[in-house]
């Protein structure tokens, strides 16, 4: 059954967390969390502001993680739980962890937002020309189909100098 006043204190958290006030959202998320442990929403939002507020990012990931866990096929959860690892400055596991969300949730086009912001892209072939010149694009194509389909050759990845 819903407890009315842990949603509240959980709606007043995130009001707290969206205007920028993490410390006072920790307060009102921690209560909201503590009444409905079970609720994945509460934990994930809890470290969040559990991380921004004290910069105890070990906990925050821990919370975030055990909310996943919880809740497989809930896209927020693991843009939280990414947002965690962002901040903690884990970019290559927060890149992971949404495309780990996308395998749940194939179409959900916030994690499929996110995971582009994070993706490294390459220079653009003509680097004198805009990335979104119809050249750039085109030959960017057959790059990206070549490097794909190519057999992997050791002359054609790069060398590590020992110098």
């Amino acid at each position: 059954m819903l407890d009315l006043e842990a949603f509240k204190e959980f709606r007043d958290g995130l009001a707290q967390l969206r205007d920028g006030q993490p410390a006072t959202a920790v307060g009102l998320l921690r209560h909201a969390s503590q009444r409905d442990p079970e609720n994945p929403y509460y934990m994930s939002y809890f470290g969040l502001s559990l991380g921004h507020a004290e910069g105890m990012w070990a906990e925050a990931e821990r919370l975030c993680h055990t909310a996943v866990c919880r809740g497989r096929r809930q896209a927020q959860l693991y843009l939280n739980l990414s947002e965690v690892y962002l901040c903690s400055g884990r970019r290559r596991a927060a890149a992971d962890t949404l495309a780990l969300g996308l395998h749940y949730l194939p179409h959900d086009s916030r994690l499929q937002n996110e995971l582009g912001r994070l993706m490294e892209r390459r220079q653009p072939v003509l680097r004198f020309l805009p990335r979104n010149h119809v050249v750039n694009r085109n030959l960017g194509q057959v790059r990206f189909w070549l490097l794909n389909h190519l057999p992997r050759r050791k002359w054609l990845e790069p060398s590590v100098s020992r110098a």
